[in-house]
Formats: C-alpha cells, sequence, structure tokens
C-alpha cells in the first residue's frame, strides 16, 4: 500500500483528445480518455480515477467489516465479564449470543460488498490497460514496430496487463483490508485502556519498518522477473513462427537449448524471491508481541486495571493483528509485480512514434501525382535514399529498378508514409504528404509485397478487408480479375474458407492473389507492387498483368519487379543505384542512353 499512496494529483480526467498531451501517434480514437503517464503509480491511479465510487465504497466497506470483526470479540469480552459475577441472568447472555450473531452477519456481508466493488474495479482496470495498451500499438509507426520482438509485445500485452488485476484484486484489496484489520483494533484496543496500546504500539512501528524492508529488497527482483518473462516469451514466440526454418536447419536442440535457460533464469528469480520471503521478519515480530502482550495484559489484570473480560477482548483484538502481518507477504508481492508491470506497459505506450496522424491535415480525393523533390532518408543513422527527385502524373506507371539494396522499396514507403524523409518533400496533388491526414492519404493508397499477410480469417474477409461494406458481388468480382476466383472455389468451403494463421493453408501464389484481389476491391488511386507476382506461374501472371494494365490506367502505379514484361511496358522508369537517382526514362530511351540499366535489364534477362 505505501507504494499506492504516492500523491493522487495531480490526476488527468477524462477529456477529449488534446494534441498537447499526447505524443506523436499514427493513430487515436476520439473522445479518448487521457491518462496520466508520468509514472507508473500515477498511471495506475488515474485508472482508478474514472470508477472512484468503487475504491471508496471498497474502503468503507472494509473498514465497516474490520469494525464488526473487533465488535464481536468486545461482545465476547462482556459475555466473559457477564459470567464472571455471582449471579447473571440467562437473558443478559442470550442478548450477547444475538449482538454476535447480528455482528457476525454484518461483518460477512460488508464482506462480500467489498470483494464487489475491488473485483468490478479490477476488472474495469484491466480492461481500460488493455484496450489503452492496444490502441497505443496501433498507433505505433512501422520502425517502432519494426524494432520489436512479439512475444515481448504480447507478454505485455496479456501477461502484464493480467497482473494489473491481480495486483488489485486481490493485492490491494488485501493491504486495505488488512490496514483496516491494523487501525480498527488499535482504535478499540485504545477505548478499552489506554495502557493497553503499549505493546500494539510498538509492534505496529517494528512492523512497518520490516514491511518496508521487505519490499526494498523485493522490487528488484519482481521487476526483474517480470522483464525475463518477457524475454522468455520473445524467444518463444519467435521459435513456433519461425519453426519451418528451425526443423529444415536441424536446430530444435538449439533452440530447446535457449528456451531452456531462458527458463532457467524465470525459475531462478522466483528462487530469489522465496529467499526474501523466507527471511521475513514481521512474523517472529507478532510472535513476540504477542507474548509480551499476554504478559502486559495479565500484569494490568493482576493489578485490577482491567476485567478479565476486557483482558480476553485485548487478546482477541490483538489476534487480528496477525492476519496484517502474514498476509503482507503475498499482498505486497502482488504489489511489486503489478507496478513493474505497469512500468513496462508504459514504458512502451510512452514511446514516441516519428510519424504524427495529423487529423486535421488534407482529407480529399486523390487524384495521383506523386513529386519527389530533393528527397534524402536515412535509417538508423545510414544514407538509404540520397537527392530524389522525379514526377509521376496521374495515371502513369512507374518501374523501379536496381540492385538488392539500391532503396527500391523504402522509397515506395515515403509515398505513404511509412517513413518521413529527412529532407526534401513528397507531394501528393501539389500537397506534402505530411500535410495530409494520414488516414485520408494511406485509405487511397493500397501496397502489395512479395511478403504477403493475410489475416485467419475466411478469404472473402481477407480480400475485403479495409472496404467493410463490401458485397458478395463485388468480392467475387475482385478475385476474378486477381485470377483468384477458381482456386478459392476449389475449397470446400468457397469463400467462407478459414485460411488459418498468416494464410498458411495457402500457397504463395495464392496468397499474392488474395492481396492483388483485396487491391482491385479497394479501388486505390496511388498502387504499389513490390514483386508482387514473383510466387505466380508465367500464364496467370499474363492474366492478373491485363487485369492490372485496365486498371492502370485509372490510377498511378509504381512496380517493383524483377519481370522483363512489366518493366517494358512502364510509363517511366527510375534507375536506382545505391540509394541515388541515376537515371529515368521509358524502356526505350534507357536502354539507348544508360550503362547502368542495361547492365540491370540484361541480369534481369538472363
Amino acid at each position: 500500500m505505501a507504494a499506492l499512496a504516492v500523491s493522487f494529483f495531480p490526476l488527468v480526467r477524462c477529456q477529449e483528445k488534446e494534441t498537447a498531451t499526447l505524443s506523436k501517434r499514427e493513430f487515436t480514437l476520439e473522445n479518448e480518455y487521457v491518462y496520466n503517464r508520468t509514472s507508473p503509480v500515477r498511471w495506475i491511479l488515474s485508472h482508478l480515477a474514472r470508477y472512484p465510487l468503487f475504491p471508496l465504497l471498497m474502503v468503507v466497506a472494509a473498514a465497516v467489516n474490520n469494525l464488526a470483526y473487533g465488535g464481536i470479540q468486545l461482545y465476547v469480552g462482556r459475555g466473559f465479564d457477564l459470567i464472571s459475577q455471582p449471579e447473571w441472568a440467562n437473558a443478559a447472555l442470550l442478548a450477547l449470543a444475538l449482538s454476535v450473531l447480528t455482528t457476525a452477519a454484518a461483518q460477512g456481508l460488508t464482506g462480500l460488498f467489498r470483494n464487489l466493488c475491488v473485483t468490478f474495479t479490477a476488472l474495469r482496470l484491466e480492461r481500460d490497460a488493455r484496450e489503452e495498451f492496444y490502441v497505443s500499438l496501433l498507433g505505433k509507426s512501422q520502425t517502432f514496430h519494426g524494432r520489436q520482438r512479439i512475444g515481448d509485445i504480447m507478454a505485455r500485452a496479456t501477461n502484464d496487463v493480467r497482473m494489473l488485476n491481480a495486483m488489485f484484486s486481490p493485492g490491494i484489496n488485501l493491504i486495505v483490508d488488512s490496514l483496516m484489520a491494523l487501525v480498527v483494533p488499535l482504535f478499540l484496543i485504545g477505548g478499552i485502556h489506554r495502557r493497553l496500546l503499549l505493546v500494539p504500539g510498538i509492534f505496529t512501528v517494528l512492523l512497518v519498518f520490516t514491511v518496508y524492508e521487505y519490499n526494498l529488497r523485493l522490487k528488484p527482483v519482481s521487476t526483474a522477473r517480470r522483464e525475463q518473462y518477457g524475454r522468455m516469451n520473445a524467444r518463444l514466440a519467435e521459435s513456433v513462427a519461425g519453426i519451418e526454418v528451425v526443423k529444415a536447419n536441424a536446430q530444435e536442440g538449439q533452440e530447446w537449448a535457449l528456451f531452456s535457460k531462458n527458463a532457467r533464469e524465470y525459475r531462478d528469480y522466483f528462487v530469489k524471491q522465496g529467499i526474501i520471503e523466507a527471511r521475513y521478519w514481521p512474523g517472529l515480530v507478532y510472535n513476540v508481541a504477542w507474548a509480551g502482550c499476554f504478559l502486559h495484559g495479565l500484569t494490568l489484570w493482576n493489578q485490577g486495571v482491567i476485567t478479565l473480560g476486557s483482558l480476553v477482548a485485548f487478546m482477541g483484538l490483538f489476534g487480528a493483528l496477525r492476519f496484517p502481518t502474514f498476509i503482507s507477504v503475498f499482498t505486497f508481492n502482488l504489489v511489486q509485480l503489478g507496478v513493474a508491470s505497469a512500468r513496462r506497459i508504459l514504458e512502451m505506450i510512452n514511446t514516441e512514434t516519428e510519424l504524427d496522424e495529423n487529423a486535421g491535415g488534407t482529407a480529399q480525393p486523390i487524384k495521383g501525382e506523386v513529386v519527389f523533390d530533393h528527397v534524402t532518408f536515412s535509417y538508423d543513422g545510414k544514407v538509404v535514399l540520397k537527392d530524389i527527385s522525379f514526377t509521376a502524373r496521374p495515371g502513369e506507371t512507374v518501374a523501379i529498378v536496381g540492385q538488392t539494396g539500391s532503396g527500391k522499396t523504402t522509397l515506395t514507403r515515403l509515398v505513404n508514409r511509412i517513413f518521413d524523409v529527412d529532407s526534401g518533400r513528397v507531394l501528393v496533388d501539389g500537397i506534402d504528404v505530411r500535410a495530409w491526414s494520414l488516414e485520408s492519404l494511406r485509405s487511397q493508397i493500397s501496397t502489395i509485397e512479395q511478403d504477403v499477410f493475410l489475416f485467419s480469417r475466411t478469404l472473402a474477409e481477407n480480400v475485403a478487408f479495409g472496404v467493410a461494406d463490401a458485397s458478395q458481388e463485388a468480392i467475387e468480382a475482385a478475385a476474378r480479375e486477381a485470377q483468384a476466383h477458381d482456386f478459392i472455389l476449389d475449397f470446400n468451403d468457397g469463400y467462407e474458407t478459414d485460411v488459418g494463421e498468416r494464410g498458411v493453408t495457402l500457397s504463395g501464389g495464392q496468397r499474392q492473389r488474395i492481396a492483388i484481389a483485396r487491391a482491385f476491391l479497394t479501388d486505390p488511386r496511388i498502387l504499389i507492387l513490390d514483386d508482387s507476382t514473383s510466387a505466380i506461374d508465367s500464364a496467370t501472371e499474363d492474366k492478373i498483368q491485363q487485369a492490372m494494365r485496365r486498371i492502370s490506367a485509372e490510377r498511378t502505379t509504381f512496380i517493383i519487379t524483377h519481370r522483363l514484361s512489366q518493366i517494358r511496358w512502364a510509363d517511366r522508369i527510375l534507375v536506382l543505384r545505391r540509394g541515388e537517382l541515376v537515371d529515368q526514362g521509358n524502356h526505350d530511351e534507357l536502354m539507348a542512353r544508360s550503362d547502368a540499366y542495361r547492365r540491370i535489364f540484361a541480369r534481369y534477362e538472363l
């Protein structure tokens, strides 16, 4: 609880998104709730601030619950005083028994209400944190995602977010309950007689000190344990995702050894945690204090300061302190893990990306003119493109050729702002792409790459990805243009066939044709084809090329390919070498004047 006792303010209340308070992102939600992300604890508290009533009710219910427990001890003490008298009435004893029963019922009901409040809050906290994290991931740039390990992201999105729930329920719930189980009995003991507070007071000071010291030793182990879990999960995800490569190279043994090493290190942190818990001093302090309380209470009773019933009630109330003493070894570990998980989640959420969605930017239909004006771009400090200038007119087909690593793919990714230029400008219809609304710009540009990604959905859903209201007729028409309709019908479920994760049930050529059908259906104004027919046989490719020629006249098309037939019919060919544009023109012009193009073209012919 000490970790969460940090100042609650300033917390950020619910408001519409403000550009000044949000980091750069490519995607945000309308009326997004803005949380305080300055530290893990403040971030957690700002999540709880959305539901202030339930944490408050939880604290009140915990106080009443422990007050009821203390009341039972007082009634028991009165019972001992009653039967110690020479003459006592059965009615009086019955009244005390009914009082105990009523108080116990109140304790049970308040405990149930407390658990209801804490469970609701914990589930809402987990849900909101998961939504915030997912929206944050959607808003990150391609550069960010290219640097991340999927397994580590998944560990943060699942296990770390789940730890926030466990931190609050049962973690914070038990800490609040144990805090009340400490404060309320001390208050009631003081009500019996102030001199009885001597030993419980000393015990409370020692408890706070030992728990604080325990948390200092536990924090680095909890943080390291969460980090190691992310590393272990990342390695596992890579091995499973690349299982084909692992088996093809007979690396099963090596992968097992690496995973075992990570698992052992993860286990070692549990052992370190166990050693810290084994040296938990509050338990010993409590047992010594218990004996001290009994001795002190007997002394006061012997002196006539308190009655026998008061002594019994005193020992019963001090017994309630056993709960906060022993539960802290479990609950504070949950809180430490929760804060460590929050730190890992917040670390990724707060990572700045290079691009901004520019929601208020230009949003209009694209005609298709693309201009590169002295564009230079670097990646991780290495110059990839240098002083590139050319113009692609609406409806023009531009082929990009060059050796591997010359910057062909990077050039096309500057058009739809997967990356932003270091210097110079990329203009679409005379407007700098950075001045466009990112959603408007990208929704009118379609890219088909050699490595096609398909979602684990039906074939129809994959074709219609990006067109929410696509009809079945439109989906089938696009599939026919892409020469995919016939092989789709060969499946038992046709267009309703589930393709599996990443389209594993389809061949490379089939996946490419699905991607091409998707591009036909979205009807983009700018089409980028990055070796998109490399896995397709020549006869099928010819049919697809005919369809592409028909639609290319209506849109600006960039082609990166080794297929001579596609290069020849391009309106303009860009020749890249080591990131520089060494020449441009049509096929005949370049064959006549460009040695670099002739060498590239001759190599493609071979």
